[in-house]
């Protein structure tokens, strides 16, 4: 029968071996799903996932990691709608420096928001030229607002009293800063917060 003894040295060595074989199979575990690998290291603000509002295709907030992020929750038949060309226009301005609005419609507050999710995004295109990344309608207040804004609204310690009111995350995933529904996206108390963001 063979037998084999190893010195402290030799044990040691061997432990080492094994330990990289086996942080290079975990290392390609993560290359071969990059989802798991993003979700390792996602912020919690962008731990979630949400349905497209085109086409209700899943979309996985991680990928937005990185950005600087306005969060607005939307309605077609607002006083404040007009907003909308306000927010696009920011999202031009400064998406090629890493920013990136987001917006949730929801029908919340005054039922402003009836129509079916293709309806919302026929509005939001045809009228304004919505480009940037909007979501299938969903709550944003109460006990039934979704995971994202109930943790907006838990970071910030502000709630949505309206329409379009915004949310700031800076590049780290960090909730900074709310701005009410009144305060235009276009303003300088918005612009400047993002700014200085994007320039960290």
């Amino acid at each position: 029968m063979l037998s084999f003894s190893f010195s402290n040295s030799q044990a040691e060595l061997r432990n080492i071996f094994y330990k990289s074989i086996f942080l290079t199979l975990a290392i390609a575990s993560l290359l071969s799903n990059p989802k798991e690998a993003q979700a390792m290291n996602c912020p919690e603000s962008l731990s979630f996932q949400f349905l497209r509002l085109q086409d209700e295709t899943p979309q996985d907030l991680c990928q937005y990691k990185g950005k600087v992020i306005l969060v607005v929750n939307t309605a077609s038949y607002c006083g404040f709608t007009s907003q909308y060309e306000g927010l696009e226009k920011i999202y031009a301005q400064y998406k090629d420096q890493g920013f990136v609005v987001l917006g949730f419609p929801s029908n919340d507050f005054g039922k402003q928001e009836p129509g079916s999710n293709k309806e919302i995004a026929d509005f939001c295109y045809n009228t304004y030229g919505v480009k940037f990344p909007m979501f299938a309608k969903s709550s944003v207040s109460g006990k039934d607002a979704n995971p994202l804004f109930k943790l907006l609204i838990e970071k910030s310690g502000t709630k949505p009293r309206w329409n379009f009111y915004k949310y700031l995350i800076d590049r780290e995933g960090n909730v900074v800063d709310s701005f009410s529904s009144i305060t235009s996206p276009t303003s300088k108390k918005v612009t400047s917060k993002i700014e200085a963001l994007i320039k960290k």
